[in-house]
């Protein structure tokens, strides 16, 4: 008789053929239909209950989704506690509260893990949950380092399971019908695509020894990074300023998503050179360790390029909007971000707009929205052979791999060339900054 974790597990083999090999095949819908009701349940745990988990609540509880939400899991109580009492409002039933990962991994009737922790939870975490048989959707970035992204890679592959990156927007309906048209030669070859974002985000306190807040788990939160004494205002989000230990600046916060959206557009892999002009640009002397405001420049084949624009602190709305991507090509120019897109003609003459109507969140923390919940429910659907991956892990660690490039150059500072085709970088400075250093017992291993 074939149980319900027999059946996701031989139906998710077809989903892993995306990893490294393109998107899975769907299933035949004779044999989908043979299993009904609580055999098509996927069991879910969320690791990670900061801002972005509210994101998630509408299309677990959906009931087209057919998902049960076993774990809330979080190192810190006040915020297990908190999502408790979120997720029950409309929900009847509650889940079970966890402080450490790793007791989430283990329980055999787990059969999804959402990573939403910090960053450098993000490759280990994930990592763990397929060497046990889950499948992942990790959030952005998906990896630290360069080798984080090439190593989750190989464990997608190795595991056969399902991993989808949370960069949302490829499974927003709008941006798909225009990147499809500019594939189709709306605006003649595109050549440029400028990613930005725009924050203006305020002081950030100098850091100073503190006692570790009540209710953390301070060692399970550094888990794989060095350690190091606990300081003030680290662990709910100015980790992501506070060094390299732990974040990845704002190209892995936020610019992930727009580099993205360009390379898409663009259909292009590796960039051949990466180069950038970054620096801290305002409260000289907060506590704010990395840059602020940053241009990168990413030269790829057939003289293509991409530009990330990122004003973390500097609000000066210079494109029309908080985030998006403009693809320029040789007859004509597409302005698209989370709700929209505006296609011109090559005198920028408006030709075509649509608005989505979506409340997808654009620079407010955490986010949420419509195409978030499509993003989600695409991935539930990919396990049970019903759909194909918008964002499989393969193609999303390529995007990824830019964010890598531009914190490198900005560090070494200097520019570097590219291997287009496997994305090795041939500068020995910066390959020294492909891996990093891991807490001891908390290394990688496939």
């Amino acid at each position: 008789m074939t149980t319900r974790r027999d059946f996701i597990s031989k139906t998710a083999l077809g989903g892993a053929a995306i990893t490294l090999g393109g998107p899975a095949m769907a299933m035949p819908a004779n044999s989908y239909r043979r299993i009904i009701g609580a055999n098509d349940r996927l069991n879910v745990a969320f690791a990670g209950l900061g801002r972005r988990v509210g994101a998630y609540y509408e299309p677990v509880q959906m009931k087209e989704a057919n998902v049960h939400l076993l774990y809330l899991c979080d190192v810190m109580k006040s915020q297990r506690d908190k999502a408790l009492i979120d997720f029950t409002k409309n929900a009847d039933y509650q889940p079970k509260l966890e402080n450490d990962i790793r007791n989430v991994i283990a329980d055999k009737d787990v059969d999804i893990l959402f990573n939403a922790t910090p960053d450098h939870w993000h490759t280990p975490g994930s990592i763990m949950a397929l060497k046990a048989g889950k499948h992942v959707y990790v959030e952005k970035p998906c990896s630290h380092n360069m080798h984080e992204n090439e190593v989750l890679v190989q464990a997608a592959k190795k595991y056969d399971k399902v991993v989808q990156m949370g960069n949302q927007q490829r499974s927003s309906d709008h941006t798909i019908k225009i990147i499809d048209k500019i594939h189709d030669g709306i605006i003649g070859t595109p050549y440029k695509a400028l990613a930005f974002y725009t924050n203006a985000r305020g002081e950030t306190s100098v850091q100073k020894a503190a006692p570790v807040p009540e209710g953390l788990d301070w060692e399970l939160w550094q888990g794989p990074a060095l350690r190091r004494a606990y300081t003030d205002n680290t662990w709910d989000y100015n980790w992501h300023w506070y060094g390299w230990n732990y974040g990845t600046a704002e190209a892995g916060n936020n610019g992930t998503h727009e580099l993205d959206v360009a390379r898409w557009a663009l259909d292009v892999n590796y960039p051949l050179y990466a180069e950038v002009e970054a620096k801290k640009r305002h409260f000289s002397d907060d506590g704010w360790e990395m840059y602020d405001t940053m241009l990168a420049t990413f030269q790829f084949t057939d003289d293509k390029i991409i530009q990330w624009d990122g004003k973390s602190r500097n609000g000066y709305d210079t494109y029309g909007g908080g985030r998006g991507t403009i693809i320029y090509g040789s007859e004509g120019t597409v302005f698209v971000d989370r709700e929209k897109y505006r296609l011109t003609d090559r005198n920028g003459i408006v030709i075509e707009e649509f608005d989505s109507q979506s409340n997808e969140a654009g620079t407010a923390l955490g986010g949420g929205g419509d195409v978030t919940t499509a993003h989600v429910l695409n991935f539930f659907n990919t396990i049970r052979g019903k759909e194909k991956l918008t964002a499989p892990i393969d193609d999303a660690s390529i995007s990824m791999a830019m964010v890598h490039y531009a914190n490198i150059a900005y560090r070494i500072n200097k520019g570097f060339s590219i291997d287009e085709n496997t994305g090795r970088i041939y500068d020995r400075e910066a390959m020294q900054l492909w891996n990093r250093q891991y807490a001891p017992g908390w290394e990688l291993n496939l």
